[in-house]
């Protein structure tokens, strides 16, 4: 019998599908990496949980019942910054760059080695862990009435409206963030990343949504593409 405190250090993961041999399938793997995975077969069901509790990283299949699983990651993702990874049958190219542009983690396409999802589980939250050293943790980024908590992942706009950050996300806002007015290149980008293989297959897509966060009508890009060089911060970034 575990104790109690063996029992805490597991880390906790919610996997939403409604096909109980899969989530049978996830949970044992999981179980070998000290990692306890909670099932839910609707989104009605994972969100009720998500108001009293917050996993580790979240697993969620495109075709739930009672909800596209889109618009679930999208709502996850407005309270938010937990990784989350898709489950789908669907494997075209769009499908993939479709989850991502919402703010998933990665994608992981059915038929699947459980191992394979475990793993992508723990490289997102190894990248999470590395990415957030003491310094940043209690720093805030000021910048064009903006604000940034690396601690959270939380972005605040100058309206006072909160959004929250992806990993991925949350890794390249904050290089360009600690480098304005600089360009970085995207070997730059991957390495603050961590050489991370979803980073690597995404990184223009995450700049991309990024934009679409900071984006204001009639308002300056912040994020500048130089083409063939890498990505830049336009304005003055204060930190404190």
């Amino acid at each position: 019998m575990q104790t109690r405190s063996a029992q805490a250090a597991k880390l906790t993961v919610f996997i939403v599908d409604d096909e109980p041999e899969i989530g049978q399938l996830l949970q044992d793997a999981m179980s070998q990496f000290d990692m306890q995975g909670e099932v839910f077969s609707t989104a009605k069901s994972v969100l009720a949980a998500l108001a009293n509790q917050t996993p580790d990283a979240c697993i969620v299949d495109l075709g739930l019942p009672d909800m596209e699983g889109m618009a679930l990651i999208n709502e996850i993702r407005r309270k938010s910054s937990v990784p989350i990874i898709v489950l789908s049958a669907r494997g075209h190219s769009t499908d993939r760059v479709l989850g991502l542009e919402l703010g998933a983690d990665d994608y992981v396409v059915k038929p699947f080695d459980p191992r394979e999802v475990v793993a992508r589980i723990r490289s997102i939250l190894r990248r999470a862990t590395d990415q957030a050293p003491s310094k940043s943790m209690i720093e805030t980024a000021r910048f064009e009435g903006w604000t940034y908590q690396p601690s959270s992942h939380g972005l605040i706009s100058p309206e006072g409206e909160e959004t929250f950050l992806s990993t991925g996300e949350a890794t390249l806002l904050e290089a360009l963030l600690r480098a304005p007015k600089r360009v970085l290149t995207r070997d730059y980008l991957l390495e603050h990343g961590g050489r991370d293989e979803s980073l690597d297959r995404s990184i223009d897509v995450r700049i991309s949504r990024i934009r679409k966060k900071l984006n204001r009508k009639d308002g300056p890009a912040h994020i500048r593409t130089i083409y063939g060089s890498g990505y830049m911060l336009t304005c003055d970034v204060k930190w404190s």
